[in-house]
Order: C-alpha cells, then structure tokens, then sequence
C-alpha cells in the first residue's frame, strides 16, 4: 500500500485534479470545534457556495471510516457538525485515528498533509496556529508550524490569532523559511483585528502575484508552504482593547483551569465568544469567507500557470 490507498476523493474533485481545475482545501477542527450547530452547518454552506461562485471547487477535509476524505458529501457535512465524538486531528493523530477508525476533523496541519498528498496547493482556513504565550517555559507551539515548514500548501488566512505570540510566530516561520505574504497589507493581521504591529516579508498586490511567488518557490525545489495574510474586512475589524481585553481574561482562565496542549484553542475561542456576547464569532465567520474568495481567486490563478 502506497498513502494514496488511504485518501478517499469525491468524483468531481477527481475529475478536477486530472484536468487542472482550480480547488480549494478547507479544515474541519472549525466546524466540530469551532462553532455550534447549527451555525457551523450554515457556515460549511456559505464557505463552499463561495468558492463555487468564483470558480473553484471547495475540497473539505476529515478523517472518517480510516479514510482520508477530500471533499464531503452532505451527509459527512452534517455528521462533521453535530460534532458527536468527533476527535480533533493534528498529524501525529492521523495514522492512529486511520487504524481505530475514530472519525476526526482536521486541523490546519492535518488538512496541509492531506491536501498536500491529494495534490491540492491552495487551503483556506481561519487563523493559523503558532507560539503560544509562555512557549518559553511551556513549549506550547503549534504543529501548524512545522507543517508550513514542509509541506507544499499556501494557507490563506486572517493572520493568527492574539491569544499567540505573534512575534515568536514569525520568527518561528523566518527561521524555517516560510514565506509570509501580506494580501494587499504590509502589516501580519491579528484575526480579530487588521493590524499587529508586526510586518509582513512582502506585500502581494493581487493573487496573480501570489500565484507566481508559490510556482517560483515550488519550481526552485524549495521545500514547505506559503502563508498569506489576510486581513479581516475593515467593517468586521474588533476594536484592539475589546478583544485584547476579553483574550487576556481567557488566558487567565486557561490557566486557572489547568487547560493546555489540544484543549487550549477551543477553550480559549469559547470563552472570548462569551466575554464578548458573541461578537468574536460572527468576526470569525466573516474573515473566514474572505478567505475562501481569496483562496478561490490565487487557486484560478495558480491553475492558468
């Protein structure tokens, strides 16, 4: 047995590889541990509507029946958001949860792996994952990292979030050489929020322009991925001291509770949810969608190449 034996592809995205066809890969951890039903439900349906719109063709990924699924029918959207006994996936999960049959959604680093064996190059998710705060006692550091670090994929997200450490994150990707592309910004957004403080390795003034850099990058048989930074649409931007505020307050409850590894994230995201009466999530949703239509965009770019 080869890895292809363990991928299961939708027809159509097969037919889409065979032939060139712009794809789109998206994660599963949001839907099962990101938001409640039926939010996430609607959301899948947006997201995938979106990128269909603009040309291209939404690959979401999962771990269901020891497969590694591309591409959902219905039936696994829904079975992915009711999230009953869905596990959360990172790459060292991915063998076993294969062997037990465990259903799983993927997290940013599991759906690189897999988009990346499927030969899928573009992905769009929420926020990517990095440095924690206090990494230096806890080495708390996402595997996200070492994935880009890798694997071939270019990850259109709204930054990463501040319950990280946004500079430990960039440096982390400046020392294994990980482009980090400012989509139209010169400045790493923040997720909730459009600015960090923080630069970007250079500002890309269209998906054309990203297209090129990521078959410059790959046909110099330069290794890993590609992070575009994409900021939040100024009408949805979250005021700094707001959202500032609510992450330290959730961070200090982490802590309190003793929560760490796997359970930070969804914690950390359930309690600013609260904190900030629900304002945080539909942020969330909206960077979200402007991702999948720039992911969609340096897709079709991507394929005229």
């Amino acid at each position: 047995m080869n890895y292809k034996d363990y991928l299961s592809i939708t027809p159509e995205i097969e037919e889409a590889l065979k032939e060139g066809k712009p794809i789109v890969a998206l994660e599963s951890t949001i839907l099962s541990h990101g938001m409640p039903y039926p939010e996430n439900r609607e959301f899948a349906g947006k997201v995938e509507e979106i990128i269909r719109s603009k040309g291209a063709i939404p690959a979401t990924t999962a771990i269901i029946g020891g497969k590694l699924k591309v591409g959902l029918s219905e039936d696994e959207l829904e079975l992915m958001c009711r999230a009953e006994n869905i596990a959360k996936a990172s790459r060292r999960d991915v063998p076993v949860y294969l062997v037990t049959g465990q259903t799983a959604a993927t997290t940013v680093a599991t759906t690189m792996l897999i988009a990346d064996m499927a030969g899928i190059r573009v992905f769009a998710t929420g926020g990517i994952g990095g440095v924690h705060r206090g990494a230096q006692e806890t080495m708390d550091i996402s595997a996200d990292l070492q994935e880009f670090a890798n694997t071939k994929v270019c990850v259109v997200s709204a930054g990463c979030k501040s319950i990280l450490d946004i500079g430990l994150t960039l440096e982390y990707l400046e020392t294994f050489g990980v482009p980090v592309l400012g989509y139209q910004t010169s400045e790493f957004p923040a997720f909730y929020t459009r600015t960090s403080g923080f630069g970007v390795d250079h500002e890309a003034k269209d998906a054309a322009e990203v297209a090129q850099i990521l078959k410059t990058k790959w046909d110099l048989g330069l290794k890993g991925g590609v992070v575009v930074a994409n900021p939040i649409p100024e009408e949805y931007s979250m005021d700094h001291k707001v959202i500032d505020k609510a992450i330290d307050q959730a961070i200090e409850m982490a802590k309190e509770k003793g929560i760490r590894g796997k359970g930070t994230t969804p914690f950390l995201l359930a309690t600013i949810k609260d904190i900030t009466g629900g304002d945080s999530l539909a942020s969330n949703l909206q960077l979200a969608y402007n991702n999948a239509r720039v992911a969609a965009e340096i897709a079709i770019e991507f394929a005229k190449l």
